[in-house]
């Protein structure tokens, strides 16, 4: 029998986060939510974290239904790791730039044309690209990962350059790279940030590897959401520009009220380009209609989840 579906005339409660709260009990829910959502969504979820973290929460969980306040992607990986599980989202069209930059039959060819690499990817990629790779890895754990692989394994790494460089960079590891990247990490001025470094001469630069190396030079410190979020809690300085997705700012300020955080400038001073425009185009209110109307759902067809889940496990097990 098929679900009803809300209509537009429908109203939208007032008090949302009691609605959602109801929701959550009636449906056996858990909502899931990365740290570059919206502060409402942060603070409605059941648990908030970056890839790494929310990949084991969707592994782990015991909900019956996983509502994804994230981006696609990464709603992909919560139903190969529960294909059993209802997966919804808030808005379907809530992408992945980076994702986009790596298409399946294009790196389907790029990857024969490496045959005796192993294929470490980025889990920030479709689950078409998970299903060609050996590993998954995280921002969190992309080092530690590929310091595992034999040295005389040649390694293809996709599909972020920019995070790519990065590890080359702390393994002293050759890397084939696939030429993607971020188009909210590649958006921050380094001429802005050096005059925001003038103007706050005792704050500290805090950068997500997905940025380009001019930018990772200026960083006082370079890790993950997670990480930069645990430094800035034990780090003495009283301020931070923080060069990623202004979102994790609101965690900052839950977590260590007596210090300034100020997000570093895109390079266009007429948008907030620094912002997700696919992770913002979820909303509070569409969270609730996606849990009162069992849509928009995520789905991953069979044949890719299997191929897709056991690069996903071994990074779990590369992890530990």
């Amino acid at each position: 029998m098929p679900r009803p579906t809300q209509t537009a005339t429908d109203l939208t409660p007032l008090d949302l986060f009691e609605a959602i709260a109801e929701l959550k009990r009636e449906l056996n829910a858990i909502v899931l939510a990365h740290y570059y959502q919206e502060p409402d969504i942060q603070d409605i979820a059941d648990y908030i974290g970056d890839s790494l973290g929310l990949s084991r929460q969707a592994a782990e969980t015991d909900a019956d239904v996983i509502v994804f306040a994230g981006v696609h992607f990464m709603a992909e990986t919560a139903k190969i790791l529960n294909p059993d599980k209802l997966v919804l989202v808030p808005d379907l069209e809530a992408g992945c730039s980076l994702a986009d930059s790596c298409p399946p039959q294009e790196f389907a060819a790029f990857k024969a044309a490496h045959p005796n690499c192993v294929v470490v990817s980025y889990i920030n990629c479709t689950a078409e690209i998970k299903a060609m790779s050996d590993i998954i890895c995280t921002s969190s754990n992309a080092v530690r990962i590929v310091e595992q692989i034999p040295a005389e394994r040649p390694i293809i790494f996709a599909p972020d350059r920019n995070l790519g460089r990065y590890v080359m960079q702390q393994t002293g590891r050759d890397l084939v790279l696939w030429e993607g990247s971020c188009i909210v990490h590649e958006t921050f001025s380094e001429k802005k940030l050096i005059q925001l470094k003038l103007e706050h001469p005792n704050a500290e630069v805090l950068a997500h590897p997905e940025c380009e190396v001019p930018l990772l030079r200026l960083a006082d410190y370079i890790g993950s959401t997670t990480a930069l979020l645990d430094y800035c809690q034990t780090s003495q300085a009283p301020a931070f520009i923080v060069a990623t997705e202004p979102g994790i700012i609101h965690q900052m300020e839950k977590r260590v009220l007596h210090k300034q955080f100020i997000p570093a400038p895109p390079t266009d001073d007429t948008c907030n380009c620094n912002e997700c425009p696919y992770m913002r185009l979820n909303t509070l209110e569409k969270l609730y209609w996606c849990m009162k109307n069992r849509s928009p759902e995520v789905d991953v067809p069979a044949e890719i989840r299997v191929q897709a889940l056991r690069p996903i496990q071994r990074m779990f097990e590369m992890s530990v």
